[in-house]
C-alpha cells in the first residue's frame, strides 16, 4: 500500500543511578513534519525541523518520590508554551505509584498545563519502576489485607490464571491445581 508520511514523533525514555543516590528518569519529544508548515501565528517550520522539541527530568528517591522536575521546550508552535515548564513543579513531593496519574491530572490538566508534556509523564512512571528495577527485586513482596501479592491479575502475564504466578506464588493459582 502507498502511502504519506504526514508527522513523525519521537520519544525516547531513560533512566540513570546517580553518584549521590538518587535516580534521574528523562524523558525527551521530538514532532516533526516532512513539509513546510505555516503556523497561526506566522511562523514556519521548515520540513524536519521540530515543531514541539520537549524535556523532562524526574529526579526520585528509592521509594519512587519526586525530588526534583527540571523541564525545557526548545521548540514549541506557540511562544508562551515554554512557561509551562514550570507547572511541572507542582509534581514534586509527590510518590510514583498507585494514584500517579490521577494526581498527575489534577495538578497538570487542562489549561494548568501543557498536553505534550504531560503525556510524556505516564510513560516515565514505567521507566522510573524499570530503572529501580535492582534496588526493588530485594524487597519483601507487597502484598493486600489478605498476604495475597498485590502484582497478581496487575497485568495479563500476571494473571491469577497464569503460568508467571502458577510458578511463583502456586498458593494463589488460579488455574488447575490451584487455590
Amino acid at each position: 500500500m502507498d502511502r504519506e508520511e504526514l508527522h513523525a514523533r519521537r520519544v525516547e525514555l531513560r533512566g540513570y543511578q546517580r553518584v549521590d543516590g538518587l535516580y534521574d528518569v528523562e524523558a525527551h519529544m521530538v514532532d516533526t513534519k516532512p513539509e513546510e508548515l505555516a503556523l497561526s501565528n506566522g511562523r514556519v517550520v521548515s520540513p524536519g525541523e521540530p515543531v514541539h522539541d520537549m524535556s523532562i527530568r524526574l529526579v526520585v528517591d528509592e521509594n519512587l518520590n519526586v525530588m526534583d522536575v527540571l523541564a525545557s521546550t526548545d521548540a514549541a508552535p506557540q511562544g508562551i508554551c515554554p512557561q509551562a515548564t514550570s507547572t511541572l513543579q507542582s509534581l514534586k513531593g509527590l510518590r510514583i505509584g498507585p494514584g500517579w496519574s490521577k494526581a498527575v491530572g489534577e495538578r497538570l490538566a487542562g489549561r494548568k498545563g501543557c498536553t505534550h508534556l504531560n503525556e510524556l509523564l505516564k510513560p516515565m512512571a514505567t521507566v522510573a519502576f524499570q530503572t529501580l528495577w535492582k534496588v526493588r527485586e530485594n524487597r519483601p513482596t507487597v502484598v493486600d489485607a489478605n498476604g495475597k501479592p498485590r502484582k497478581i491479575d496487575s497485568c495479563y502475564a500476571y494473571a491469577s490464571d497464569r503460568e508467571v504466578v502458577r510458578q511463583r506464588w502456586p498458593i494463589y493459582h488460579q488455574g488447575e491445581g490451584g487455590k
